[in-house]
């Protein structure tokens, strides 16, 4: 056992001498033990990893110091193995997370009765989501600067600004300003706005868009020496206008005047259905709702308790506070009208669009929407293209399904006169024709 140690001892020493340096022979081997030259010039390569390994734990027992800590090569293989599987594992179970997930949104989307509430820029026809449709349209309205910096800085100042006091008060400002220099066309005084004005500041300045529209009047930006101040000040100067210069500028006022906020337009994606027993059954996403996730939660828990509170004696105005109340809840409402042969209409409205809005809209969905006909709510109540009522006063929301029909009198003398009852959707409609899930 001592001769094979110091063999090991051998190795490692020849470890350490490197190349290019030459060994001692060792003269107490025995001949039988000499190996063949062919077998020594293999020998003296570096001894392996593991053989080293072995010889050093090996050598630490015999001089009775503590083995050092070291792992086999099998043993690091199986730990990298170890931490690959495991990482692997991990990745897996990650996916199987974000599957499990998609799918839960994929089979609440198909019970969605409607995937979620859209809206049409106006200015660029895109489809948008309610979340995208503001940062959407002011880049719709930045663009618009190219063709037309007057329209785009109208735009500006309606839609941008929230306050519609503070919108009015800077365009009654900046129209006196045009005014003033159409009256008196050679008056340098009227061509000049200090920027640093109480007036100007508190009222124009602060409304954004403002003096994008004053530059698009022709005024440019230019620093000015103030009697009694010895820095310069900023000022708006409007160069000298010719008549045409001026209709220009009295135009882009009316323009100001008589500007609105760009809206993004609700899309109501009208939808056509075949018949199913499923038509009142609504499943709505959030949005449908002016009220938060856990708002929503609780109204669900309190559902129970309307039952006992309709029960009680209440008086009509009672009544009618609790409705409105409700009615606030919602933003949007959907609906579907049953047409006579069973197929279903639906689309999405705002919860405070008109009667007129809601015909309007089947209407546009006939062949033949110029004929007269009725639209029955729940309850039999016949509702009037004529009346000018919001859908959430008729108790149309969150969701309804109607019944259409055609006026009596009028199929009666189509009828009479030998002629065919009215197509009902458009071709467009019954092509892209669903079921309801």
């Amino acid at each position: 056992m001592k001769k094979f140690f110091e063999d090991i001892k051998k190795d490692i020493k020849f470890k350490s001498a490197g190349p290019g340096k030459k060994l001692t022979e060792d003269t107490s081997a025995k001949p039988d033990k000499v190996q063949s030259s062919s077998a020594t010039k293999n020998l003296r390569h570096a001894p392996s990893e593991g053989a080293q390994r072995a010889g050093a734990a090996a050598l630490a027992r015999i001089e009775q110091r503590p083995r050092p800590m070291v792992h086999t090569s099998q043993e690091a293989i199986k730990n990298q193995v170890k931490r690959e599987l495991e990482a692997e594992a991990a990745a897996l179970d990650d996916t199987e997370k974000v599957a499990s997930v998609e799918g839960a949104e994929m089979k609440g989307a198909t019970r969605l009765s409607v995937p979620g509430v859209y809206f049409t820029c106006p200015l660029t026809g895109a489809t948008l989501t309610r979340s995208e449709r503001e940062a959407h349209l002011k880049e719709a309205i930045l663009m618009r600067f190219e063709e037309d910096d007057g329209e785009a800085s109208v735009m500006m100042i309606h839609t941008f600004n929230k306050d519609r006091e503070k919108v009015k008060t800077a365009v009654d400002i900046i129209s006196k300003y045009v005014d003033n220099i159409c009256k008196n066309p050679t008056e340098e005084k009227y061509r000049k706005i200090k920027v640093g004005n109480k007036v100007f500041q508190e009222k124009v300045h602060c409304v954004e868009g403002s003096r994008e529209f004053l530059q698009s009047l022709g005024f440019i930006s230019v620093m000015l020496p103030v009697e009694g101040q010895d820095e310069e000040e900023e000022f708006l100067v409007l160069p000298e206008q010719s008549p045409d210069d001026l209709e220009l500028m009295k135009e882009r006022r009316d323009r100001l005047q008589r500007g609105e906020p760009v809206r993004a337009q609700l899309d109501r994606r009208p939808q056509a259905f075949s018949p199913s027993p499923n038509a009142q059954h609504f499943e709505l996403p959030p949005e449908f709702y002016n009220l938060t996730a856990e708002e929503l939660k609780k109204e669900q828990q309190q559902r129970t308790e309307s039952v006992e509170r309709h029960a009680m004696l209440r008086t009509k105005a009672m009544r009618e506070k609790e409705e409105q109340r409700e009615r606030r809840k919602y933003n949007y409402t959907l609906l579907r009208i049953r047409l006579p042969d069973g197929n279903l209409l639906q689309g999405t409205f705002y919860a405070w669009d008109r009667l007129p809005v809601l015909f309007g809209f089947v209407r546009e969905s006939l062949v033949d929407g110029w004929q007269p006909f009725e639209l029955i709510a729940p309850g039999s109540q016949k509702l009037q293209d004529s009346d000018d009522v919001a859908l959430a006063e008729c108790n149309l929301v969150p969701a309804a399904l109607l019944t259409f029909a055609w006026d009596a009198a009028v199929q009666a003398d189509i009828a009479a006169a030998g002629g065919k009852s009215p197509s009902l959707l458009k071709p467009e409609l019954l092509e892209n024709l669903q079921s309801l899930s």
